[in-house]
């Protein structure tokens, strides 16, 4: 394996350094590191450019097995390490879904091949996504991809019985409900955020009750049981107040937000581009400086992207028959050094925590989220905070091309990845000639 001495880069919370990487590992940091160099170690200049841990992302759609013409997941771990990622928790909502320990192996075994971040799988909550029988959660814990994040996100665990019973479940090998919170009979045919856009545009409204009662319902299911709940995607003010009411009783509940709920609002679906048609769907303004101040403050935990790649067709269309979501993975960073970084919101310390550390205790992604110190996984990712960059769907990484920050440009720039010490990305390049990962 090839050694990589990093001269100047700034570590979260740290002065510029040297770091050297060899062996899987950070093996030498400041003076040391170049002490250490053998002859061989390709050596790369870091000068203004910030050290973080290698990103982890609770919350990416790799789509394989069923719909490749979407993306695959070599495609999807590809644009993951382009935008710094170097683990991804793939959802389940595959064809067929990932609700077996055969299917959650099978995508563990493809992200091994692709090589180009770890892939750790998340399994099913009940059969078939059908919200009528839980799935094989043991089985899926104890398989090749030990499976610690259940979710059927796409669709709601609607039934507070079997919710219940699925956080009882997966205490006895310290998992986690991922819950896609969305009360079905109060969103039938809805189209975008119920308010003043939906009303003006006569598109059916996606009201923020929906999403805010059951997350009031499962924390509360949760402090119950003694188990841990995972919000997917809050979307609204109101659910801030409610996670932040959960925390404050102890409830064992955490909460994620995505980059584009942190930039985009409802105003967008004016365009009737179904490029802006998501779910959760936009938000309004006042629920957009809710979420930031909420992942400011820790009521919000981490940023997840909940990638989700659409082919042309799905979304080159009338609005009311797009598919819902949007790509994100190669976007996320840069979206939060615009939304959080550069207002003063967060620094790049409360980055590293939102974007690695945490996530990575969240879905127990061992090896990720480390700090970086002599010794720790060399997981780590290198960012241009200075840089600019426009972006342009067409040359990104993911098959599909729905993204919805097309021709923005956004700060920073992701300049290197490292998943243990091997480049997958080194100069803002994808590095090709690589082989399989380990986990």
């Amino acid at each position: 394996m090839t050694s990589h001495l990093i001269r100047g880069a700034a570590p979260v919370g740290a002065e510029p350094t040297d770091l050297l990487l060899a062996d899987g590992v950070i093996t030498a940091t400041g003076p040391d590191a170049a002490a250490q160099a053998g002859s061989e170690t390709r050596v790369l200049d870091a000068d203004g450019l910030v050290a973080l841990p290698g990103l982890v992302d609770l919350h990416t759609h790799l789509r394989e097995p069923g719909r490749e013409d979407a993306e695959t997941v070599w495609s999807g771990t590809r644009a993951a390490a382009l935008g710094g990622f170097t683990a991804v928790h793939a959802m389940a909502n595959t064809q067929p879904v990932a609700d077996t320990a055969g299917v959650v192996e099978q995508v563990w075994r493809l992200g091994r091949e692709a090589g180009w971040t770890d892939v750790l799988p998340v399994g099913a909550v009940t059969v078939g996504l059908a919200g009528e029988q839980l799935a094989e959660l043991g089985a899926m814990a104890a398989s090749q991809a030990r499976v610690r994040v259940f979710s059927d996100d796409g669709l709601c665990v609607w039934d507070p019985v079997l919710m219940r019973r699925a956080l009882e479940y997966v205490k006895a090998f310290d998992g986690v409900i991922a819950q896609h919170a969305q009360e079905p009979r109060l969103t039938a045919g809805a189209q975008m955020n119920e308010g003043v856009v939906s009303s003006e545009l006569g598109l059916t409204g996606w009201p923020a009750v929906a999403e805010e009662a059951i997350i009031a319902r499962d924390v509360l299911l949760a402090e119950h049981v003694g188990s841990r709940v995972h919000i997917c995607h809050l979307s609204t003010a109101g659910s801030v107040e409610i996670v932040r009411w959960a925390k404050a009783r102890g409830i064992d509940v955490t909460a994620e937000v995505t980059p584009h709920h942190l930039l985009l609002t409802d105003d967008l679906a004016r365009s009737y581009d179904p490029v802006y048609k998501v779910n959760p769907p936009l938000r309004t303004q006042e629920d957009v400086l809710a979420l930031r101040a909420a992942l400011a403050d820790g009521t919000i935990d981490i940023v997840a992207t909940d990638h989700a790649p659409h082919p042309v067709e799905a979304k080159d269309c009338e609005w009311a028959d797009a598919a819902f979501g949007m790509t994100g993975l190669e976007t996320a960073l840069p979206v939060v050094i615009e939304t959080m970084v550069e207002p003063g919101l967060l620094d790049w310390a409360g980055v590293a925590r939102v974007l690695s550390t945490t996530p990575a205790r969240i879905g127990r992604a061992e090896g990720h989220g480390r700090p970086i110190a002599v010794g720790e996984p060399a997981n780590l990712t290198l960012v241009d905070p200075a840089a600019r960059v426009v972006v342009d769907g067409a040359h990104q990484a993911t098959t599909s091309r729905n993204t919805p920050f097309q021709g923005r440009t956004l700060p920073g720039r992701v300049v290197a990845t490292f998943l243990r010490g091997r480049a997958t990305v080194l100069d803002a390049q994808p590095v090709a000639d690589h082989t399989g990962g380990t986990r």
